[in-house]
């Protein structure tokens, strides 16, 4: 698999744009988080990335969706983008998630990418907008991946996400298959898709369309259309961590979740204040699917610094979820994620009524698997887990 992998990505991927993702990225991503690591000693908070969502703007309505794009758009201003990103400059934090919405659709993206050669941008993307002129852009600027969103095979795809949505988005990764640009494929596991989402055949397939790594995200009932039918059992969970190991050592392709750490046990990046989410409207939030917010990027003249370091609702939000799971409160704990989030004032930052969609959620299970960890079998993933995946290190 290794020689495989290797062979792909010296052959599928520009030397120039592989060279500014290994310097930009895995080195500059190590001393992030050995940077994190230094802050934690000193009792500071400040993670080693962040989630930045540029614009709930979006041409989409998916199923499960928790962005409320109705009513007209919200964005980040540009300055405001400039702050945060100078701010995490500051901190040895170099690794920005684009996200939306749509990011897109937000005017000024390849203007902050442009000015920021130094940093490294992933822009996670229905894959509507992936022309010609867009993917131009992405390879002459170098310093960014693009994660394209498929939700599995065009039927299942489709269904929650649109007619002719898998189709497009399949001709945007022509595109930067062609360009020979690093890219990679979000796939949100559901309760419905997992066998076809998690097997062979469907990984091979992007194996072939030239993407160099597979993320999976696991589907949380958030939003306005919930959709609870799509969530994952316990049982499932499981099935879910089992097909992931089989199949990391049977692809040349980098396989991706962020929820369970070298030793199968559950992480919630949040909680260990890896990476916090930037709204459109420039609070600062625990993470992307949990719009509740107690501060802004505006707050104490800009310092960024001090107000996530200051924060009560971030800085307790470890704690909260410590003292009931590893996993996600989101899904375990709903309405005693509400009154942690009642008691600190966070504002609900959603455009609809989170907390309403919070206290009327039933109790679910999530990646904690008390008793039915399942470790990393594979040594390169073992590696990866402690050293290069999402959290830089913090998932040993």
């Amino acid at each position: 698999m290794l020689l495989r992998l290797a062979y792909r990505a010296a052959t599928q991927v520009s030397p120039r744009l592989a060279a500014k993702a290994a310097y930009l990225w895995v080195y500059k991503g190590n001393r992030a988080m050995a940077a994190h690591r230094r802050r934690v000693r000193r009792g500071e908070l400040f993670p080693p990335f962040l989630f930045l969502a540029l614009t709930n703007a979006c041409n989409l309505r998916c199923h499960g969706c928790w962005i409320d794009s109705s009513g007209g758009g919200r964005s980040l201003s540009e300055e405001d983008v400039e702050s945060v990103i100078a701010a995490g400059k500051k901190q040895k934090a170099f690794f920005y998630t684009l996200l939306g919405g749509e990011p897109m659709l937000y005017p000024g993206i390849w203007r902050t990418i442009e000015r920021h050669p130094e940093c490294y941008f992933q822009i996670i993307t229905n894959g509507m907008f992936l022309d010609e002129e867009n993917v131009e852009q992405i390879r002459r600027l170098g310093n960014v991946t693009v994660l394209v969103s498929i939700d599995g095979p065009e039927a299942e795809n489709d269904a929650r996400r649109g007619e002719g949505v898998y189709r497009k988005a399949m001709e945007g990764i022509e595109r930067l298959a062609r360009r020979k640009i690093l890219f990679g494929v979000a796939t949100t596991v559901t309760g419905r898709n997992l066998e076809t989402v998690l097997c062979d055949e469907y990984v091979e397939q992007f194996v072939k369309c030239g993407a160099m790594y597979l993320w999976y995200y696991v589907f949380r009932p958030v939003g306005a259309d919930p959709s609870p039918e799509f969530c994952v059992e316990k049982e499932q969970m499981i099935d879910v961590r089992r097909r992931l190991l089989g199949l990391r050592r049977r692809h040349p392709i980098i396989l991706i979740d962020t929820y369970w750490n070298a030793r199968g046990e559950a992480v919630c990046p949040a909680a260990k204040g890896l990476g916090f989410h930037i709204g459109p409207g420039g609070t600062i939030e625990p993470c992307p699917p949990m719009s509740f917010a107690c501060e802004t990027v505006r707050d104490h003249e800009g310092d960024l610094f001090r107000t996530i370091n200051e924060s009560r609702l971030l800085g307790g939000f470890q704690k909260f979820v410590d003292e009931r799971t590893r996993g996600c409160v989101i899904l375990e704990y709903p309405d005693e994620l509400a009154a942690y989030l009642k008691s600190h004032g966070a504002e609900d930052t959603s455009g609809r009524d989170a907390y309403g969609e919070l206290s009327a959620s039933t109790p679910r299970s999530s990646h904690h698997l008390p008793g039915e960890e399942i470790p990393e079998d594979y040594w390169v993933y073992r590696f990866l887990k402690k050293q290069l995946f999402f959290g830089m290190g913090g998932y040993g």
